[in-house]
């Protein structure tokens, strides 16, 4: 690519990091005077209906799901839409399952955090401790696999090294996140999923029109890549990829810590039910059209993955091949947009449990009070050192992002699942359960991934989550009964 080409895709994601800051900036000065923590974390319970859908939507929708999803479609072909599409029940059911209960549970403790409502479930602080490691540790993860899907995106669309596109998106992601807290990442992600789904748009017409037309390219695919058209890929695609899947990204994100916060952001039932539906709608059509997209780039792209260095250069290889070079630089935005706005949506969430959860705890708990102004400081160089950490591991990039999202995944929903869901619709849910639960489901699971072990070939999330309920329902049955009075306020008659 020619040093021309290279600005000119730099130039528009250079203009949108600029207003990502801008975005940053004012809601700093909106929230001048205001109350720190409830406006940091969550953005003082004011979010609405579309607001809401736009930042669920584009933190669950990860650069996987741009780079990673897509380059797999291109392998397999329909099946891996037609496992990927129990996406679409995602916002619906976290928002549904969780969301009006989750808000009505935090404004009656001034929960700010899901850590605040797992303590005040089950009056454990070393649960919420523990909660509070978890998220840390796996949310580092997971942003590990956003900051290097994004750089690699860059550099393979634009010419400009690996350490540039890190440097240019990460840091910017961490600058405007730290210094606008939890609202600047609502409105940040908005922007981002509207990004986004320009983006599909503009690849599927380029991809549509340099393939000769929707029925050359499936006529082509017929002819060549029969196999592709089959719900199980002739072998390729076995049942086990599906059900372990419908786990991983469908069924158990309901228990996914960055997307239940949202049910503590909003500010009526009217603006829950409006997201629940405009997230449905938006989330099918970007996971439908992008892997739909990664499917038709066999009209632009011969050969296997392989030949351009494996599946997660698909996409890229598909834009620099197919987009005019003015608009390479709009394309970019879109995947990209999906990479910072999950980075920043972690991020706070992270630095919440670090801040609120532990630190500030600790010093009500000893009647110890924290000036506001110590407190700003303290959560913005929280977040800025998570940030800065995760950066810094991504200089050195692993490979195989799709998999390091799906370890964070895995992790998460074996700790949280259980103990969110049983815990706020069980009454006999109890503290050694949840312990259980969360302590050995976790530990089990991550050892399982570490020796490759695999009951039916199947993900070892199925190997967490059975793990982790058996734990939760021994540690119940076994533990001393939650008190009556939190039992009342969580259960009321």
């Amino acid at each position: 690519m020619t040093n021309e080409g290279s600005f000119a895709a730099l130039l528009p994601l250079v203009i949108f990091m600029a207003v990502m800051v801008g975005i940053s900036i004012f809601v700093r000065h909106q929230q001048a005077g205001k109350n720190f923590v409830g406006n940091y974390f969550i953005g003082n319970r004011e979010l609405g209906g579309f607001v809401l859908a736009m930042t669920t939507v584009a933190t669950y929708s990860s650069v996987s799901s741009f780079v990673g999803g897509p380059g797999m479609a291109f392998q397999i072909g329909f099946g891996w839409i037609y496992m990927a599409v129990v996406q679409v029940t995602a916002i619906f059911l976290v928002l549904g399952i969780f969301g009006k209960r989750v808000a009505l549970l935090a404004r009656k403790f001034n929960a700010v955090t899901v850590v605040d409502i797992i303590r005040a479930r089950f009056n454990s602080d070393l649960l919420a401790a523990i909660s509070a490691f978890v998220i840390v540790l796996f949310f580092c993860g997971t942003m590990t696999a956003q900051f290097v899907g994004g750089a690699k995106l860059f550099s393979a669309v634009t010419g400009y090294s690996y350490e540039t596109g890190l440097i240019l998106f990460g840091l910017v992601v961490v600058i405007y996140t730290s210094i606008g807290g939890f609202r600047a990442v609502a409105l940040t992600d908005t922007c981002c999923a509207l990004i986004m789904m320009v983006g599909i748009v503009l690849l599927l017409h380029y991809v549509l029109q340099a393939g000769g037309g929707y029925e050359q390219i499936m006529t082509s695919i017929e002819n060549n890549h029969p196999e592709m058209l089959e719900p199980f890929s002739f072998g390729n695609m076995p049942w086990t990829i599906y059900f372990t899947q419908w786990l991983l990204v469908g069924i158990c994100t309901i228990a996914l810590p960055q997307s239940v916060v949202r049910g503590i952001s909003y500010k009526n039932t009217q603006g829950l039910h409006s997201a629940m539906l405009i997230g449905t709608v938006v989330v099918g059509f970007m996971n439908i059209g992008i892997n739909f997209t990664g499917i038709l780039a066999h009209g632009v792209l011969t050969g296997s993955p392989a030949d351009y260095g494996g599946v997660d250069n698909i996409i890229p290889t598909t834009i620099v091949t197919v987009m005019p070079k003015e608009l390479v630089g709009l394309a970019i935005i879109g995947p990209l947009a999906a990479s910072i706005s999950t980075i920043s949506g972690l991020l706070i969430v992270a630095s919440s449990a670090i801040i609120k959860d532990v630190y500030l705890h600790y010093k009500e708990k000893n009647n110890q009070p924290v000036e506001s102004s110590k407190l700003r400081i303290l959560s913005m160089a929280t977040t800025a050192i998570i940030g800065g950490a995760v950066f810094f591991i991504a200089l050195t990039p692993p490979s195989l992002i799709w998999l390091i999202n799906m370890f964070a995944f895995g992790g998460l929903e074996t700790a949280f699942f259980w103990t969110l869901l049983l815990g706020l619709f069980w009454k006999k849910a109890n503290k050694t359960g949840a312990l259980f639960s969360m302590i050995g489901g976790t530990i089990i699971y991550c050892a399982t991934q570490a020796a490759g072990f695999k009951i039916l070939n199947l993900h070892q999330i199925t190997i967490g989550i059975t793990v982790s309920l058996i734990l939760f329902l021994i540690g119940s049955y076994f533990g001393k009964s939650s008190n009556e009075k939190t039992l009342e306020k969580f259960f009321p008659n």
